[in-house]
């Protein structure tokens, strides 16, 4: 049972952000710091990316893993009120990540998602990127 009143959960889930978030600033410190200069959050493009590298042509999304459904402990919790519709929203964003994914490729961008969890070994996380950004696309780019 939900401890809180609808109006406190609501007022909640309105605070939960969509930009700037700890992964994100995570991942953008990184790249910085690497030398990497980007774009934010471009509206012309499918899925609004988080990072854009135009001359390079590669787009990051960072991904919170409950939101996007990642196979990960914390992407693999159900929600134990209101399943029917968080299990449909999930599945949605996750739907929806898919097909943007597709149409960025399809015109010729290299994406790369990053998920939360994975921004809790910067180090790890930053010889990723470096692959990504440098070099060619990282394998298994759509669950790491």
């Amino acid at each position: 049972m939900d401890t809180l009143t609808a109006e406190q959960r609501r007022a909640c889930m309105r605070a939960v952000g969509d930009k700037d978030t700890a992964p994100e600033m995570c991942v953008r410190r990184l790249a910085h710091a690497m030398g990497f200069r980007y774009g934010l959050h471009a509206k012309n493009l499918p899925g609004k990316p988080d990072l854009v590298f135009v001359s390079r042509r590669k787009i990051i999304f960072v991904h919170g893993c409950f939101w996007h459904k990642h196979n990960c402990g914390h992407g693999s919790i159900s929600p134990v009120t209101n399943t029917d519709y968080w299990s449909g929203k999930r599945e949605r964003n996750a739907q929806r990540d898919k097909e943007n994914i597709k149409a960025l490729r399809k015109d010729g961008w290299k994406v790369l998602v990053v998920w939360e969890c994975s921004t809790r070994n910067p180090e790890s996380l930053r010889r990723k990127l470096e692959r990504f950004l440098r070099g060619a696309s990282v394998q298994g780019n759509k669950s790491n």
